[in-house]
């Protein structure tokens, strides 16, 4: 639904099509078509737009959900693809008066699940009272018998908590899902509020829609109230499996957002029963960690022996009070569907309280009454597993002909515990834009809790998700489910609430929060690195895309063809313009050179280098101010319209201002902490290595070429300083000091290695106070460089002569040695390589 065209303007009433299913409840209109009270407004409102102009918001929403990297990875056949984040501009309407009801129920479910997580980790006294079966909890992969006697370092052991919501053709309210383990959606919730409300201000304001901060807030207090140490400002980190995951945007934004640090397992490191979290600055201690990591993944050593992602020894630390983790480890065992089954008796038992929200009709194939029912109704329930697995998905019973429900009532009667039967819940329906118009479509609304002293916060509203198609249930992202926001209205404007509540005095003041990990600080180095060779090498292309459509010269004159082949040895795009075929490819260069723009496989051509840029920033995003984080998204789009040099020049141009507001965002917006400094040192490496493969490629071979030295200032951004210098002309001796010695140059060797010897040298008396490998290797480069008689390599040029023509070649030839040397020594001394674990006896 999200590919399709904005909404039309005609005809002007958006509800002239609209007509709900029968015999389902319809978010928007009543049975028989008409607008619900709560919503007229904002169809009156999107009426009185027009719709032109609510297509060109609707072309807004996505302009900022690209320019925010707001992404989902979608996985297929073991591949998986990043897509834009889904979002269809009309939001869901709820009721104050009708979500009060809704929100006692969820707080009410989720201290249910919190004492019965407590007891299933703890005396087990429902399952010695008969109230539980045991194999029901036992043969559930999410109980976690190594966690037995984990205890919560507050009042709940279940921090955060989400409910799928559908609703019965009445209006009912019920739930067809729990989400314990690490709840998913928060993030991209608080991202569609953003983007709706920047699309639709005055539409959001004058609604008086209750504000998200609150329950971010609520969740942030929560999180530090897990704290083990009881002091005042504890270190949370966020627990993410990594940039392959399907979530990883909201994993980045959520720590970016709340302040905390984003970490992969390998980030952090158990000693003497302790969580540490290996910044570059020594062990920091870790004192919650919110996870989105699965539970069997998070500690090879006592759970998952083969997991890559998770740290050998935190279930431990977790066992003896050391860290608290949210949720903690062992809570999947609470999304057994089957426990929807329990939950009615149970909440009498543990709350003396009948259960207020209902759950979707459930019956356990364990007990002889619930096996019986199921296999006497497949055909009109919804059959799943009791935990997810690839080789048993859930089966609608009404999809199936009589010997697929035969082979299903045979596994069910093989291995009955491990099936649940569910009534199929017609799901309420919300309008959609669809084509340009608005029709309804299947929705499901998850909603979020954070636990806290008194009870539980709620999120005013949350995440709904509706289905791609009208006859398709199922609202799963992974299958093309579309986003919407959730406003609850209020009866008079909200306050502003802020995310930031007022520090009670006395505080520290610090300059503390940059912990760098070293996979972080590579990430980094990568960062700038891939920056500027992507602008080195698009500068290079655009001089030569200049000259050519400027000339039309088939072939191109020498000159040009000494800035063709320098495209091939500045980019290392072999064979290209110098190895074999080279003279073909010279005399008509459009083939190869469009495949060294675009083709995203071509190793070292512009396009490559883009997409590993974007990666780089992407896995850092939260280090990055939005704005830089916006540019990266930004460029992420050039070179994708291009078919011909012309509009690839263009793009090339647009790529060049993009990467220079990315690094005055980042001069502008990073603190000088170690991050930044590994960014620097990444841009200025790689900045002196492609102005040193630049003159290697292009002066050394000029022999003093006017032509040839015009583009060498060009490339260089240097050409307008050289003019006002120096009237009389394009001179060897005068560019060559200019572009290598001159340090007053920002584009000069001889100013990146002083800036880049300067970077090193305050990080090695920063983190080894010793002068080390990495600055004598800067320093041999940059005094190797100020002690070069450029007179002599100029002249040598003008006049090639071998011998002084060599001694330039060599210098520029060493300084790349010891720039490669430096590149190795610092991530051989910084940056996180972990060896992967190898397993050396199968697991069972």
């Amino acid at each position: 639904m999200n590919t399709a065209t904005p909404l039309r303007s005609d005809p002007a009433r958006l509800l002239q099509d609209y007509q709900p299913p029968p015999g389902v409840y319809d978010e928007m209109c009543t049975a028989t078509g008409e607008l619900r009270p709560h919503w007229e407004y904002l169809i009156r409102s999107c009426e009185a737009l027009g719709g032109e102009e609510l297509g060109r918001r609707w072309l807004e929403a996505r302009r900022l959900l690209h320019e925010n990297g707001v992404t989902y990875n979608v996985y297929d056949d073991g591949q998986h693809t990043e897509r834009l984040w889904p979002l269809d501009p009309i939001p869901v309407l709820v009721t104050s008066s009708e979500w009060s009801v809704i929100e006692q129920g969820l707080i009410q479910r989720a201290e249910l699940l919190d004492a019965l997580l407590a007891d299933l980790y703890g005396p087990r006294r429902l399952i010695q009272k008969g109230l539980l079966p045991p194999e029901l909890i036992h043969a559930h992969p999410g109980f976690l018998r190594p966690c037995s006697g984990v205890t919560a370092h507050g009042r709940h052991y279940l921090t955060l908590y989400a409910a799928d919501l559908a609703r019965t053709p009445e209006g009912q309210a019920v739930v067809i899902g729990d989400r314990t383990q690490a709840p998913a959606g928060a993030g991209y919730a608080l991202e569609n509020r953003t983007v709706l409300s920047r699309i639709l201000p005055s539409l959001y304001r004058d609604s008086h829609v209750h504000r998200l901060a609150v329950y971010f807030r609520g969740m942030r207090a929560a999180l530090h109230d897990l704290n083990p140490r009881r002091h005042d400002d504890p270190r949370v980190v966020l627990l993410t499996p990594g940039p392959e995951n399907e979530a990883y945007f909201e994993h980045a934004y959520l720590a970016s957002y709340l302040g905390y640090t984003l970490v992969q397992g390998g980030d952090l490191v158990v000693r003497d029963n302790r969580v540490w979290l290996k910044a570059l600055n020594g062990l920091t201690p870790v004192d919650v960690i919110m996870r989105r990591l699965d539970d069997s993944y998070c500690d090879p050593l006592e759970l998952r022996g083969d997991s890559l992602l998770g740290t050998p020894g935190l279930l431990q630390a977790a066992r003896l009070g050391h860290v608290a983790i949210a949720n903690p480890l062992g809570s999947s065992v609470l999304e057994n569907p089957a426990l929807m089954a329990f939950l009615p008796q149970l909440a009498r038992e543990l709350l003396n309280e009948d259960l207020k929200l209902p759950s979707a009709a459930t019956w356990w194939c364990g007990s002889d009454d619930g096996r019986a029912f199921v296999l006497d109704n497949l055909e009109r329930l919804v059959i799943k597993p009791i935990a997810p697995h690839p080789s048993t998905a859930t089966v609608f019973g009404a999809t199936l002909d009589e010997a697929e429900r035969d082979a299903l009532a045979a596994r069910i009667a093989a291995r009955p515990h491990l099936f649940v039967g569910q009534e199929q819940v017609t799901l309420s329906t919300a309008p959609g834009v669809v084509e340009g118009r608005l029709e309804p479509r299947p929705m499901v609304l998850r909603t979020f809790l954070a636990a806290r002293a008194d009870g539980y916060i709620v999120m005013p509203g949350g995440l709904s998700r509706v289905s791609p198609g009208p006859e398709t249930w199922v609202v799963s992202n992974q299958h093309g489910g579309v986003s919407k926001d959730v406003w609850v209205l209020a009866s008079e404007p909200e306050r502003q609430v802020s995310l930031l509540s007022a520090a009670q005095p006395p505080l520290a003041l610090t300059r503390d929060g940059d912990d760098v990990p070293g996979r972080v600080a590579d990430d980094l180095f990568w960062l700038g690195r891939y920056a500027e060779r992507t602008d080195g090498s698009a500068r290079l292309l655009r001089e030569v895309l200049l000259r050519l459509i400027g000339t039309e010269r088939t072939p191109p004159d020498d000159s040009v063809q000494v800035l063709l082949r320098a495209v091939t040895l500045v980019t290392a795009t072999h064979p290209g313009f110098v190895g074999k075929a080279a003279e073909e490819r010279l005399r008509a260069p459009e083939r190869e050179l469009l495949s060294v723009l675009l083709d995203r496989r071509r190793v070292g051509g512009v396009r490559y280098d883009v997409e590993a840029l974007v990666r780089a920033g992407r896995s850092v995003r939260d280090r990055l101010s939005s704005d830089a984080s916006r540019v990266i998204n930004l460029l992420n789009r050039e070179l994708r319209r291009s078919t011909e040099l012309t509009a690839t020049l263009e793009d090339l141009q647009r790529i060049i201002m993009l990467l220079g507001a990315f690094a005055g965002l980042c001069a502008e917006s990073m603190s000088r902490g170690l991050g930044w400094r590994f960014l620097e040192i990444g841009r200025y490496l790689e900045r002196a290595l492609g102005a040193v493969a630049v003159l290697r490629s292009v002066f050394v071979p000029a022999h003093g070429s006017g032509t040839e030295l015009e583009a060498l200032l060009a490339i260089a951004h240097s050409i307008k300083t050289f003019r006002r210098r120096y009237r009389s002309g394009v001179h060897a001796v005068a560019v060559l000091d200019l572009l290598l010695l001159d340090e007053n140059n920002p584009r000069s060797v001889a100013h990146q290695l002083m800036q880049l010897d300067a970077l090193v040298g305050a990080l090695t008396s920063e983190v080894a106070p010793r002068r080390g490998t990495a600055q004598r290797l800067s320093l041999d480069a940059l005094t190797r460089v100020r002690l070069f008689d450029v007179s002599a390599g100029a002249a040598a040029s003008e006049a090639a002569e071998t011998g002084d023509h060599e001694s330039l070649d060599q210098l520029l030839a060493r300084v790349t040695v010891l720039l490669t040397s430096l590149s190795d020594e610092l991530t051989q001394r910084y940056f996180t390589h972990a060896e992967a674990p190898q397993q050396l006896v199968r697991l069972v």
